[in-house]
């Protein structure tokens, strides 16, 4: 069965955009291109909640909410401009950067992606049959909500298991072609449109959590899945010390503070501006939504670690949490999103595995860039010092068991237990990895140790 959930009722200040559809706990964006039988974008462009198309593009995007899985997608695009309102401006890619990070890949790389993804995304089965049907005089449905069509079969039977931890985003990812928009890069190894999806499954897994299910409102879950489908926005596959150090725009612009974070929150703020999805509320609203997200975003800045850790700790240590708090909510979802962000080494073995690789693999393409400029390699990123196993059994030491450890007092359900115990699982068999690549168990990767220690937190300690 699906899983819906009913959004939050407010105040409308206009009538609800005829773009935004309803069907079994579904709903539908779309201002869809000439690929699904509908009008040009250059007539939806003058249409309120259009976006601004390059002339020569073709474009269909829409916004799905099902299963809880919050599912963005964009049909080919070039320019793509954001229609400033009120609030901050808005970030999205496109911003002419000082460094062009197109030298990331290779002009191979880029047009094997670019021609795959042409090939699997944009003519998956769903779709293929039905332009074949129409260029074959068949009839074809005229439904206007034509884009579920994606989801049946496999992918709507893996959707029944959404909920599920064990639940396989490659294989989803494979089954419904999972994007959000091109602002997700493709190219990018770990910090990509499947990791967003990821993400939001980890949150929508935690969002059925008792203490949470119970007390959560309808906007604070739309809320939740929007920052979690959206959290990495734009990331470019390098971190925050790279951007510094090369002079990056977006450094220059956040002041070298949570660069990455603020600028996936303004691009996401960007996208639902783009997408009218909520041009039915008023403006207050629309802002608050705007700031929330914000809060729940930059949360997943791991240098704030140690910060709301301690919070969260001198929460559980006072026993003051309380639920029915708007403030007090929305600091647990901010745990939650820290959680969602960082849980992979605590699915299974065969998922927490192939994370650890792509991770890694980013890790190392930004080493290899970093040494072809003579930029000085960033901790983690020597593919000739460093090896998976040691960067995972850090990462697992420092950072995700003290905050899984106290996620568990929080919340000691048999999917925290469940979580930890695949971590210390994960763990283990890194080391087993470790001792047949150095001969000893007890080596963890000194990078972790050195780095400053108001970005690491306290060991877990479990009540």
């Amino acid at each position: 069965m699906e899983v819906c959930y009913q959004l939050p009722v407010l105040p409308l200040d206009r009538p609800v955009p005829q773009h935004v559809l309803s069907r079994r706990g579904a709903i539908s964006f779309s201002s869809s291109s000439a690929l699904f039988g509908c009008p040009n974008p250059r007539q939806l462009s003058q249409r309120r909640g259009a976006i601004s198309y390059d002339s020569s593009d073709q474009t269909a995007l829409y916004i799905r909410m099902l299963g809880s899985c919050v599912i963005f997608k964009q049909l080919s695009t070039r320019d793509v401009r954001v229609r400033s309102r009120a609030g901050f401006e808005t970030e999205r890619r496109g911003s002419h950067p000082y460094i062009d990070f197109r030298i990331f890949h290779s002009n191979s790389e880029i047009e094997v992606s670019v021609s795959a993804r042409n090939v699997r995304r944009l003519l998956s089965f769903q779709r293929y049959l039905r332009s074949s049907r129409f260029f074959r005089g068949i009839t074809v449905p005229n439904s206007s909500n034509i884009l579920d069509d994606d989801y049946n079969g496999q992918a709507k039977c893996m959707l029944e298991k959404v909920g599920n931890w064990n639940f396989d985003i490659f294989l989803f990812d494979r089954l419904t072609n999972v994007m959000v928009q091109e602002d997700y890069h493709s190219q990018n190894p770990y910090h990509n449109a499947v990791h967003a999806a990821d993400v939001t499954q980890a949150m929508h897994c935690y969002l059925k959590e008792p203490k949470l299910s119970k007390s959560l409102t309808p906007w604070d879950v739309l809320l939740s899945l929007i920052a979690a489908a959206t959290h990495d926005l734009d990331h470019p596959g390098v971190n925050q010390p790279f951007l510094i150090k090369t002079n990056h725009y977006l450094a220059t612009l956040y002041k070298n503070t949570s660069v990455l974070e603020n600028h996936h929150w303004r691009s996401a703020v960007g996208l639902l501006r783009e997408s009218g999805l909520f041009a039915h509320m008023s403006l207050e609203n629309r802002q608050l939504m705007e700031s929330q997200i914000g809060d729940l975003i930059l949360a997943t800045d791991i240098s704030q670690q140690n910060e709301y850790l301690s919070m969260f700790r001198s929460h559980l240590d006072r026993g003051d949490l309380c639920l029915e708090n708007a403030n007090h909510r929305h600091f647990i979802l901010q745990m939650a999103l820290k959680c969602a962000d960082i849980c992979n080494p605590c699915r299974t073995w065969e998922l927490s595995k192939q994370w650890s690789e792509k991770v890694t693999e980013e890790f190392f393409h930004q080493g290899d860039i970093e040494k072809k400029y003579h930029l000085g390699v960033s901790p983690l990123c020597d593919r000739q010092t460093e090896t998976i196993a040691n960067i995972q059994i850090g990462f697992m030491t420092y950072l995700v068991e003290p905050l899984f450890g106290e996620w568990a007092r929080f919340s000691n359900t048999r999917l925290s237990q469940t979580m930890l115990g695949h971590l210390g699982l994960n763990k283990a068999s890194w080391k087993g990895v470790q001792r047949e690549q150095s001969g000893s168990g007890d080596d963890v990767d000194p990078t972790f140790e050195e780095m400053d220690s108001d970005i690491l937190p306290q060991e877990p300690r479990l009540s």
